[in-house]
């Protein structure tokens, strides 16, 4: 009963407001690589789902930098640490190298991919030259005050480097060993970002003045300024064509701008947003122009994580490619996969195509704040969603919108579910347990406990089940008619030795497991009123907090996430038997589905989707 990974739907890049997102491709233009949360993801241009994930690191990741040869890539995190590793399997490590006291903001390689430049914002110095095999010294950073934002290295010889800071100036350094050469102040206020032509005969710096400057790629001596007044926001990316003739830069004010570097004209121009209007996660905060294309193609990041694909001459996005950047905290999906949709820390819902491997943002008033579970009724059509946000929202699922309807809770939910009729929607609050229909109020059952997961009987309209953090699941009968909850629960399960974390029945509402915060799941046999007796309590290879089990559609196997990081397949014929996925998410697993065949899909605290192919099952 093997579980093997078949794709990564990656997490969209990193972002913070005011500051300049480092994206990077390889020398043949098919891969991005960037940073977000704990991992690094390389991903395929022309196909987005194919991506590969590296977690090497053990802290938040800032900046990832392929090699000029293409096979290595350099990587950097908040705690001043620099890995290179293997870019062909994301699994290698060359080095682990700790150059700073601080967050790393930008890395270089040189033209032999053997000498790398990181800086950033440490204590005793801002930054350091390196050799990517050992780490020995080939160099120093020098000639700031003030944290250092973007570095880039001459791809020729005599080897320079350029380091630009929020001191207002660039340090033009000679190599190697690089040390200090040269100090120009053009800009007034923070410098965001530099670039050496892939030629070597231009240096171009950008900053938070809106102001372009160029300089003589060999002396470092400025030689003019361009754009003054075109850029109505801070610069905070700058890439070059492989042309050497044309740069690219996006801005604060929402636009993407290629320019001439000869002449200083603006070629092209992108605006993101609404027409006449200030829109903040539309501001473009990192851009990179891949080399060995033939199509002309850039790729800008907005503050929302949106990878944008764009082509001169053709004035809209040929492509978006959108994700989630942080902690992903609920999933629901249809039984045969058709509707699948996650909910982020932050609020952010999308609804994923599995087939095609693409995310797409559902429109409308989402929650504003963690997304913490979705209901979705056998018959489609809509999915019900509660958040931290206290509200009680759904979402048309044809149409990917939220319907508009958002009903104020009275406390913070815990989870949400559907009776099997479609007729009412159940939340459990922290003071318990409250009936809607659609967005109307129903009904409340207060509780003596706090309750901590929900689940309905996909087959029994009146059947609910609520965990709590008694350590006990209560069954309780819902009236059809006027959907209030029995005052006493139809049956106590008392089997579980700690707190319920999270509840699912078998599609054929047979079964209900429940899983806890030790990590053991207890399956039972339901039963109506009568007794309900367990089928099985083997189901104990988590060492941490279970967060979602899902079954298959035979209800003969289920697959569970948890805060260890592993997902597990388990068989109800053979308890004592399970396959697992170790660290199949950075961090923890916070949602598991099953959704038809041998397809399982999983996500969690790294801001990634994984499909899984689950074979041999007995």
């Amino acid at each position: 009963m093997p579980i093997e990974i078949d794709k990564i739907l990656a997490a969209a890049p990193a972002t913070t407001r005011g500051q300049a997102t480092q994206l990077s491709c390889d020398p043949k233009g098919e891969r991005i690589v960037y940073a977000s949360g704990k991992s690094i993801f390389v991903r395929t241009i022309d196909e987005p789902s194919k991506s590969l994930q590296y977690t090497g690191h053990t802290t938040t990741t800032t900046v990832a930098r392929f090699s000029p040869s293409g096979f290595w890539v350099a990587s950097g995190d908040v705690s001043g640490k620099v890995r290179v590793w293997d870019a062909v399997g994301a699994e290698n490590t060359k080095g682990e190298y700790s150059i700073i006291s601080g967050r790393i903001n930008d890395i270089a390689w040189d033209g032999d991919s053997q000498r790398v430049i990181a800086v950033g914002d440490g204590r005793e110095w801002f930054g350091h030259a390196f050799t990517a095999d050992s780490g020995n010294s080939v160099g120093e950073v020098t000639g700031h005050s003030k944290v250092v934002n973007a570095v880039s290295i001459r791809q020729q010889r005599p080897l320079r480097a350029a380091t630009v800071s929020d001191d207002g100036s660039m340090c033009f350094l000679h190599g190697a060993p690089f040390k200090f050469a040269d100090k120009a102040s053009e800009h007034k206020g923070f410098v965001t970002g530099t670039a050496f032509s892939p030629d070597g005969a231009t240096l171009v710096t950008v900053g938070a003045d809106r102001k372009i400057q160029l300089y003589d790629g060999k002396t470092g001596a400025p030689t003019k300024m361009i754009g003054e007044g075109v850029h109505m926001g801070g610069i905070y990316g700058i890439s070059w064509a492989s042309d050497s003739k044309r740069f690219v830069t996006s801005s604060a004010d929402q636009t993407v701008r290629v320019w001439d570097a000869e002449s200083g004209k603006n070629t092209d121009t992108w605006r993101f947003g609404p027409e006449g209007s200030v829109s903040i996660p539309d501001q473009q905060v990192g851009v990179v122009w891949p080399h060995g294309r033939t199509d002309g193609l850039i790729i800008s990041l907005n503050l929302n994580g949106d990878l944008n694909y764009l082509v001169p001459g053709n004035p809209n996005p040929i492509r978006v490619v959108q994700g989630h950047n942080k902690n992903i905290t609920a999933l629901g999906a249809s039984p045969d996969g058709k509707a699948l949709l996650t909910g982020s820390f932050e609020g952010r819902v999308l609804s994923w195509d599995l087939a095609a491997g693409t995310g797409t943002v559902v429109d409308g008033q989402s929650h504003s704040n963690q997304v913490t579970q979705f209901a979705l009724p056998p018959s489609g059509g809509t999915i019900y969603s509660v958040g931290w946000d206290d509200t009680l929202r759904s979402v048309d699922v044809s149409a990917n919108t939220f319907t508009g309807l958002s009903t104020k809770l009275s406390a913070q939910p815990k989870g949400v579910a559907t009776t099997s009729d479609g007729k009412f929607v159940v939340v459990a609050a922290h003071t318990g347990i409250q009936v809607y229909q659609g967005p109307d109020f129903i009904s409340e059952l207060p509780t003596t406990f706090t309750p901590t997961a929900i689940a309905a009987s996909p087959t029994d309209a009146s059947v609910i089940a609520v965990g709590g953090d008694s350590n006990t699941v209560r069954i309780h009968s819902l009236s059809s008619s006027d959907g209030t909850l029995s005052s006493q629960p139809v049956a106590i399960l008392t089997n579980s030795s700690a707190q319920i974390s999270t509840l699912s029945f078998s599609r054929d509402g047979k079964f209900l497991a429940a899983g806890n915060s030790t990590g053991k799941i207890v399956v039972y046999r339901t039963s109506g009123s009568g007794p309900w007796e367990v089928e099985t309590d083997r189901w104990s290879a988590h060492t941490a907090r279970v967060l979602s089990i899902a079954w298959n559609e035979t209800g003969t196997h289920a697959v569970s996430g948890g805060l260890d990081t592993n997902v597990c397949v388990w068989s109800l014929a053979k308890p004592g038997s399970r396959t697992s996925a170790p660290n199949a998410h950075k961090d923890g697993v916070n949602g598991v589905a099953w959704t038809g065949g041998g397809t399982v899909v999983s996500t969690g605290v790294d801001g990634a989707v994984k499909v899984w192919k689950v074979s041999g099952l007995p």
